[in-house]
């Protein structure tokens, strides 16, 4: 699994939901955070206004 931050404020999670994989795209403001949505493809992503030329790799999550 890994996360994603984009500029603005916008956070790209891979994650595991109801046993799918999932992507669940949130935006940071002002100390809070607020989901945007989740995509079952990497091509969905731009719907909720992520350039994936933009998203650089926060950290990596293997340690869990």
């Amino acid at each position: 699994m890994g996360q994603w931050r984009g500029p603005g404020g916008i956070l790209v999670e891979a994650i595991i939901l109801d046993d799918r994989p999932l992507l669940r795209v949130s935006h940071q403001v002002n100390g809070r955070t607020y989901l945007r949505g989740y995509c079952a493809t990497v091509s969905e992503l731009g719907r909720h206004g992520v350039d994936l030329a933009e998203l650089v790799e926060d950290s990596s999550l293997d340690h869990l």
